[in-house]
């Protein structure tokens, strides 16, 4: 969400558009706990299923003890196994991302960590190759949400790269990392 006056009525109109899709809100960070408590009753009425990072993550202790009618998912305030026990209580659901972690070997523990402290899990990226998202593959099997769309926001990706077949991405070739 952009954080102006239209995001509500931006989010209306994708859920009168595709009124059976699975919505998730991005707030990258940008509201206050008041807008939470604002947008969220809005939000779950339109079909939203998660808000991913609401709050700043060097403010979010806002969060723990407010009722939250759709999943809060901590992205920025998620990096690795360690700093998992601080988000008990605030976040239903954490956003792994290999780059945050440091890579495969943190992401694969983080998401065994989270699962069993009772965590949803998702599994995105930043902006990457697809040889950046083949590794996020191993880590997003089993997972609730999967959001590895780095490559389709490239001009030019590796070849051979993934293949997308709208949402679906195949598992990666051989080809792409030997």
């Amino acid at each position: 969400m952009t954080g102006d006056d239209l995001d509500l009525e931006r989010v209306a109109r994708i859920h009168v558009a595709a009124p059976k899709a699975g919505l998730i809100v991005d707030a990258n960070e940008g509201w206050t706990v008041a807008q939470y408590l604002e947008h969220a009753p809005r939000l779950a009425a339109l079909g939203v299923e998660m808000i991913e990072q609401p709050l700043p993550a060097s403010d979010d202790a806002g969060l723990a003890g407010i009722e939250r009618l759709i999943p809060v998912c901590a992205d920025e305030s998620c990096h690795d196994a360690a700093g998992l026990g601080a988000l008990a209580g605030k976040y239903d659901m954490i956003n792994i991302k290999l780059d945050k972690t440091g890579g495969l070997t943190e992401a694969l523990r983080l998401r065994e960590a989270a699962l069993a402290a009772g965590f949803g899990v998702m599994v995105g990226c930043m902006i990457g190759t697809s040889l950046a998202m083949a590794p996020a593959m191993l880590v997003a099997q089993g997972v609730e949400v999967v959001d590895l769309d780095g490559p389709l926001l490239l001009a030019r990706d590796r070849d051979p790269g993934l293949d997308y077949d709208g949402s679906i991405i195949a598992p990666p070739s051989a080809k792409l990392w030997g």
